[in-house]
């Protein structure tokens, strides 16, 4: 089952209380016949879980004018998708036009072609493809290029590159710009070198016959069994000797980063400088993606920096600025930069970071540049655009008069059937996953047009029924009208408020916290366990209300009052281990106290910002980003007047060795 790309999987399976319920159906103007229709969704899902073909067609003529009347049919024809004729789906798209199930119809149908290698059959069903997740969106670049249209390969440089897994698709898109053309000598031996410093041996004897070398997978099997002793003794003579090189010194690294950085030297002595760069870059790159188990290591950004020269992936690119980021290596962090693609250097992250870097410098143009860029950044208000506003001396205090939808915009909400469909789902208790893909269908439509009035309308309907989190999902796709009451809701207001200061927190911190991490659905489950308002794991409960002096109920984590209590005193907890310092604090509330603890630094004090950039997971670097923005906002919605998110953020103290 595809999900929708923001389908926010963490706040499934939400409350039906009845008074919602009953709300929810007066979105829809019905009749009691079109109302009984409506109820037979369920029915005819059951029917499709079970492969009843011919229930789902009694189901589809009895619902074909019903707003979810697609449905029925769309089961049907996903139930031997593979072997539809491409003429059944584009009329159901053309008869469904730019709607969810259409267009997931369309883009799984391509992919299951894709599998069976018809790239003829998938072809007419692209232009139906407009939201393609990666798998998809390489499926599709498949079909396109036996289509004839091999310029798509430039578009995907960042897959050919790629050594991480990757859907399926994504693959056999690497395997197709294999024997392209436009694929050059450079691009191949980029391929190949990357592979060889994964370990990838069958991948990278392939890519090596592309450019007339003959890898031994033998050999390859010998060195892997004891990298360091070959690389004592390795002959460095030929194109083949370099590739051994490389892969041996990146199957050191990965099992003893440290001896490889110390083998560096010798293994790139009487090698050409292409072929040293690249053997410092193996072990920067694994020493970059390795910080969860190597810690962070000044001798990473120097083999960076000693691999500058030779062509840099985006994601090497990222990494290298983050190693430089964390060690305040500014002109590193410059090069970094420079080298990222077009696309990346333009992101508000990256640009923030080149005006860090740049104000660094002494003279008094790279100043002015700085300054210019912080000026640009300081006209948005998310992560980035706070830290500028900081920078230019601003405080934040500028949230916009809430616009509220017309009437106009609230009749248009009732009559649009994407929003309609999502609605009527909810009323009658459908799975969460096809109510959010409707919903987030319909937000996207909306979002397209700058359709910011019908927009306001589904988030303005959805907040007065207590869908917190899709209210949400609306309002924070606004271009050029606002509405922060609905997009920074604040639900519970009394029980975050009381609690917070029960614990001596920012209720404004807790509310961010909060937003980010089940959207303000009380019954948010995630997939390792963690319930309620402020995702709280089980075995977290207990010890909380064993510190509170309570006995502990797993009903409790369900208990709107009570999670919140829970959670507000377990911030509390970390915050005060954590040098009572938000962002440690953040970042200890998600990915453990002790992990936030190793990634303070050993020898000197940290910008928050440098820290939080240098977060080694993804996930946790991201959370606390969105954590701090939220509560900025949040504290002057609670009145607490102008902010600045870095004195929010405060700076991150060298961590105190026992």
């Amino acid at each position: 089952m595809r999900f929708s790309k923001i389908s926010d999987l963490l706040f499934q399976k939400k409350n039906r209380n009845h008074t919602m319920l009953a709300v929810a159906c007066t979105v829809i103007l019905t009749t009691p016949t079109t109302q009984a229709a409506e109820q037979q969704f369920n029915d005819a899902l059951r029917a499709a879980n079970s492969g009843d073909v011919a229930l789902l067609e009694q189901y589809q003529l009895a619902m074909q004018n019903d707003v979810l009347g697609y449905y029925p049919e769309y089961w049907k024809l996903n139930t031997n998708l593979a072997f539809q004729p491409s003429s059944n789906i584009v009329s159901f798209a053309q008869r469904y036009p730019q709607s969810a199930m259409a267009e997931k119809l369309a883009a799984d149908y391509v992919e299951e072609k894709v599998k069976q290698s018809d790239f003829a059959s998938a072809q007419p069903v692209l232009a139906y493809v407009s939201n393609p997740d990666q798998a998809e969106s390489c499926a599709v670049a498949q079909v396109r290029a036996k289509s004839g249209d091999a310029l798509v390969f430039a578009e995907y440089k960042d897959i050919w590159l790629k050594t991480d897994s990757q859907p399926e698709a994504c693959i056999g898109l690497g395997r197709m710009m294999l024997s392209s053309p436009l694929m050059v000598a450079q691009d191949r031996q980029q391929r190949l070198w990357g592979q060889l410093r994964a370990g990838q041996s069958g991948q990278a004897i392939a890519t090596a016959q592309t450019i007339g070398l003959n890898l031994s997978l033998a050999q390859l099997n010998q060195i892997q069994a004891d990298p360091q002793n070959y690389l004592w003794s390795a002959p460095k003579n030929t194109q083949e000797d370099y590739a051994y090189l490389i892969f041996a010194l990146g199957r050191l690294a990965d099992s003893d980063l440290n001896t490889a950085l110390a083998s560096v030297p010798r293994a790139a002595q009487n090698t050409p400088t292409e072929i040293q760069k690249y053997l410092y870059r193996t072990v920067a790159y694994i020493g970059g993606t390795t910080v969860m188990k190597n810690s962070f290591n000044r001798e990473v950004l120097n083999a960076f920096d000693a691999s500058y020269g030779t062509a840099f992936s985006p994601e090497e690119a990222e990494i290298y600025a983050r190693q430089a980021i964390r060690f305040s290596a500014w002109e590193s962090l410059i090069r970094a930069i420079n080298v990222m693609s077009v696309n990346q250097k333009q992101e508000d992250r990256w640009q923030y970071w080149l005006a860090r870097a740049s104000e660094q410098r002494g003279d008094v143009n790279a100043k002015r540049t700085a300054q210019e860029i912080y000026q640009k950044l300081a006209q948005g208000d998310d992560y980035h655009n706070l830290l500028a506003k900081d920078k230019m001396g601003q405080r934040y205090n500028s949230i916009p008069n809430n616009a509220q939808p017309n009437p106009r915009d609230l009749q248009r909400l009732s009559q649009d059937i994407h929003f309609n469909r999502a609605f009527t789902l909810r009323s009658i208790n459908a799975p969460d996953s096809y109510i959010n893909r409707e919903w987030n269908w319909a937000v996207r439509q909306a979002y397209v047009k700058h359709d910011d009035g019908l927009l306001l309308a589904a988030a303005k309907r959805a907040s007065d029924m207590g869908w917190y989190d899709r209210a949400i999902y609306a309002a924070d796709r606004t271009v050029n009208q606002h509405n922060y009451s609905y997009r920074y809701i604040m639900p519970h207001k009394d029980s975050v408020v009381n609690h917070s200061r029960t614990t001596s927190l920012d209720p404004a911190w807790a509310y961010g916290l909060m937003r980010q991490e089940s959207r303000f659905v009380t019954s948010a489950r995630s997939h390792v366990g963690a319930g309620g308002l402020m995702q709280i794991m089980p075995d977290t409960a207990k010890l909380v209300a064993r510190q509170m002096g309570e006995t502990y109920t797993p009903a409790a984590l369900s208990d709107m009052n009570t999670n919140i209590r829970y959670g507000t005193f377990y911030l509390s907890m970390i915050n005060n281990q954590l040098n009572a310092n938000p962002v440690l604090a953040t970042a200890g509330y998600n990915a453990g106290p002790n992990r936030a603890r190793r990634w303070q630094s050993e020898f000197q004090d940290l910008a928050a910002d440098q820290y939080t950039e240098s977060i080694p997971l993804l996930e946790t670097r991201d959370y606390v980003k969105h954590v701090m923005t939220n509560a900025t906002h949040y504290a002057v919605l609670l009145g607490q007047g102008a902010q600045s998110i870095g004195q929010r953020m405060g700076v991150i103290p060298m961590r105190m060795t026992p």
